[in-house]
């Protein structure tokens, strides 16, 4: 009885360590190439207008993908994670595309700035969400 307790802790000991690798140590130095990632190209305001007039329709294109999106800076701030974010312009002032800009990325953009960010589309809640994005 004693040597079937003793081999389910093992078990659990070897389990509970893999996990613990994989999580911490083995994903953290794993990272996605954003920068060469194919990628699709679209203005901000037509995103955010696809999503606005049919979210199953661009949810099918979009989301997951990686896009290349050209816009003009409506705002900048941080996360509550501490993390870069930058706001695209669209036609609508009450939406547009809120991109977490990837931990490496250290330019600064001003508001008015016409630029390319490049990332992970996550969907659209009030505006069209972007994770892990580079500035081009």
């Amino acid at each position: 009885m004693k040597r079937i307790i003793l081999s389910a802790l093992v078990l659990i000991l070897i389990i509970a360590a893999s996990g613990y690798y994989y999580v911490f140590i083995y994903s953290k130095n794993r990272k996605f190439d954003m920068e060469h990632a194919e990628s699709m190209n679209i203005k901000a305001d037509e995103l955010v207008k696809a999503f606005q007039e049919n979210e199953a329709n661009a949810n099918k294109l979009y989301l997951d993908k990686v896009l290349l999106i050209t816009g003009v800076v409506g705002a900048t701030a941080k996360t509550q994670a501490g993390e870069n974010s930058v706001t695209l312009s669209s036609s609508d002032p009450f939406s547009g595309v809120m991109a977490t800009l990837d931990s490496t990325v250290t330019s600064q953009v001003n508001v008015g700035d016409t630029i390319e960010i490049k990332g992970f589309c996550k969907g659209f809640l009030s505006d069209v969400v972007i994770t892990n994005a580079l500035i081009q």
